[in-house]
């Protein structure tokens, strides 16, 4: 008895559990990969810096504000401040100074500086959109993964239903005397191969699922699982328009080839910055100075205040600086040759990107046509081996044909559904990278 109530209770815990758990669908993946994925928090953070950099460089245009003060005091043979004769005593004083310096011209590299910061901050947006366009394409494929293997293991599971079925009879059969017992052997390793499948159909689900949840960072493996969706072929005109009119689109949007685009422009503002340590620097500057010593006396011989000094004994002084580079070490020469070559590198890496790009797109879309036509080709092979395992089962059925030819039969439609599922995804799959170069968004239905 208490045996019993304690199956109950485990049974109930484990519907207790599968009830609780969340079931993804791909969108709900999506979303969450982008969300939470670390590599998208650390170039998100590149982003708020080159932010940052953008404000540092504005500040640039504006002039400094400093202020500084000291209080001393000393003690033995020193100087009066006020009457500068010699005294011997402990003497406090007071120094303050406001200070206000600008840059006038500077070869112009502020102005670059800041047009520089502005394009880091949109390169670093264009890197972080690519970075999210790869996870969901890659979510998208792992997603489809563990959907390929769940309708895989369902076929498994319907077909050693049916085999199941074939093994009860032909026992019957065999016990009566009708049958061989080497048939009913051929039909039980039939069904134990079939099991296999199932027990490896379970493991792959189970893998893939593993992998999924991974690229979402997710460590419940054994409480996440995707919703229980079914895809069909989507409709589609993609293959309306040439890979040519597919690249020449993709180059207008794809934030990889704009991150290159703007990689080139950075390249070109460092160019001219490095140039600008060419020319001499001109700038402005601004102080205010006062100052205080309990050595000030009055006419009357009474100490001068603290705020009536300061009043007193201040001053100002401005007036401008200029800074003629003559010879640095050839310093300034070699950094505009380092720019030089950082920009044709560049632009290198630009061409290689949209040639990079051109060859997926042209690879994506010969993956399409021939996916689809191996995925007609498994439909009509599947059709071909049903009315083929029919005709087998009626002659088995009748006495006909014997167990090893009719499971063989029966292995062919076996190989034949599992084709068909495993060429369905691989189409869709590549149908959705196609559609993404051309700038669909990722949706299956």
């Amino acid at each position: 008895m208490r045996l019993k109530i304690t199956l109950v209770i485990v049974v109930l815990a484990m519907s207790f559990s599968n009830a609780q758990m969340r079931k993804w669908t791909l969108q709900e993946c999506v979303e969450y990969a982008v969300e939470n994925n670390l590599s998208i928090e650390q170039f998100e953070l590149d982003l708020e810096n080159a932010k940052i950099d953008k404000s540092d460089a504005l500040g640039a245009f504006l002039p400094s504000l400093n202020g500084d003060s000291r209080l001393t005091a000393s003690t033995g043979l020193s100087f009066n401040p006020t009457t500068q004769e010699p005294v011997n005593t402990t003497i406090l004083n007071f120094t303050g100074n406001l200070t206000s310096a600008i840059t006038l011209f500077d070869g112009l590299r502020n102005v670059h500086q800041f047009n520089r910061a502005k394009l880091n901050a949109i390169a670093n947006q264009y890197r972080l959109d690519d970075l999210k366009d790869d996870i969901r394409l890659n979510v998208a494929n792992a997603y489809l993964q563990v959907l390929s293997n769940k309708e895989q293991l369902k076929t498994f599971e319907a077909q050693y239903a049916v085999t199941e079925q074939d093994l009860k009879r032909t026992r019957e059969l065999v016990e009566s005397g009708v049958l061989p017992r080497g048939d009913l052997l051929e039909i039980e390793a039939t069904a134990a191969n079939q099991e296999q499948q199932i027990i490896n159909g379970e493991g792959l689900v189970l893998i893939s699922r593993v992998s999924l949840a991974q690229l979402l960072q997710i460590t419940d493996y054994e409480n996440f699982d995707i919703a229980d969706e079914e895809f069909g072929i989507p409709p589609s005109d993609i293959l309306k328009n040439s890979a040519k009119v597919i690249f020449d689109k993709a180059l207008t949007f794809r934030n990889d080839i704009r991150f290159s685009e703007t990689s080139v422009e950075l390249a070109e503002k460092d160019l001219q910055i490095a140039k600008g340590a060419n020319y001499p620097t001109v700038g402005a500057f601004f102080n205010y100075n006062t100052r205080y010593s309990d050595q000030n006396f009055g006419p009357d011989g009474s100490l001068i205040p603290f705020t009536e000094q300061l009043y007193v004994f201040d001053g100002i002084s401005y007036g401008a600086s200029l800074n003629v580079p003559i010879f640095n070490g050839w310093s300034t020469r070699n950094s505009v040759r380092r720019s030089k070559i950082n920009l044709e590198q560049a632009k290198l890496q630009l061409e290689q990107d949209k040639l990079a790009l051109e060859t997926n797109i042209q690879q994506a879309y010969v993956d399409v046509t021939t996916f689809f036509k191996a995925y007609e080709a498994a439909l009509k092979t599947m059709d071909a081996r049903r009315l083929a395992y029919d005709y087998a089962k009626e002659r088995y059925d009748v006495g006909l044909m014997n167990a090893f030819d009719f499971s063989q039969a029966q292995a062919r439609v076996d190989n034949a559904e599992a084709d068909v599922i495993r060429t369905k995804y691989d189409y869709i799959f590549r149908l959705k990278i196609l559609e993404f170069y051309f700038g669909i968004p990722i949706a299956l239905n």
